[in-house]
C-alpha cells in the first residue's frame, strides 16, 4: 500500500473516531470499556494523549516524553485534527518517527507508524461506541487493510502489564471487524450491561 493511500484511509478512522466520542457525555465517563481495568475516561484520556504523541513523532519530536502525557482537561477532537495536520505536512512520508512506548525498537518509518495509529484508531472508535452501547459500522474501504495490518501484530508480549493488545482470540467469522477485533485480543461480542458500567 503506498503512504498516501495509508493516511487517506487513517483519516476516515480517525474522524469516525471523533464522531463516536462526539456522543460521550459527562455521565458516561464512569462506563466500563473493553480495555481491561480502563473506564471511559480513562481510554478517552489514552486516545487523546497518544494523539498528541504520534503528532510529535510526525514533527520529528517523539522522542520528547512530554509529548506523549495524559493532559487533564485535553481536548479529544483537538487532539485528532492535531494528528491528522501532523501526518498531512509534506516531510512526514520520508521521516522516521521514534515512539518511545515500543521496546526494544523505537525508531519506525513512516508508513509503518501510521499503520500503527491507523490500526489503534479502528479499535479504539469500537471500543469507545461498545462502551456507550453503540453499533460501530467499520467503513468498507478500511476493512481489508485493517485485517493486513492487524494480522502483522506480533503476538509476544500481549500478556505484560500495559500491552496495547491481548493475546488474539478465535473467531470463525467471515465478517473483517470481528476478526480484527478477535486478532487483537477483543472479543468481537463484548457489550456493556449493568454489570460493566
Amino acid at each position: 500500500m503506498l503512504i498516501n493511500e495509508l493516511l487517506a484511509l487513517h483519516r476516515t478512522a480517525v474522524e469516525t473516531s471523533v464522531e463516536i466520542v462526539s456522543q460521550v457525555s459527562v455521565d458516561d465517563l464512569g462506563r466500563r470499556t473493553p480495555c481491561a481495568e480502563w473506564t471511559l475516561s480513562d481510554l478517552l484520556a489514552h486516545m487523546t494523549a497518544q494523539h498528541h504523541g504520534f503528532a510529535a513523532a510526525a514533527r520529528g519530536r517523539g522522542a520528547d516524553l512530554a509529548a506523549w502525557e495524559v493532559r487533564p482537561g485535553a481536548d479529544y477532537a483537538e487532539a485528532a485534527g492535531d494528528v491528522l495536520a501532523a501526518f498531512a505536512e509534506p516531510e512526514v512520508p520520508q521521516r522516521e518517527f521514534v515512539l518511545p512506548e515500543f521496546q526494544p525498537v523505537s525508531r519506525f518509518p513512516a508508513i509503518q507508524a501510521i499503520g500503527f495509529h491507523f490500526i489503534d484508531y479502528v479499535v479504539h472508535g469500537w471500543d469507545v461506541a461498545r462502551s456507550l452501547g453503540a453499533d460501530y459500522d467499520l467503513a468498507p474501504e478500511l476493512a481489508e487493510p485493517a485485517l493486513r495490518i492487524a494480522l502483522s501484530v506480533p503476538g509476544a508480549g500481549r500478556l505484560e502489564p500495559g500491552a496495547p493488545f491481548g493475546p488474539a482470540l478465535e473467531v470463525e467469522d467471515s465478517d473483517p471487524l470481528r476478526r480484527v477485533l478477535a486478532a487483537l485480543g477483543r472479543s468481537p461480542d463484548w457489550v456493556v450491561s449493568d454489570a460493566t458500567r
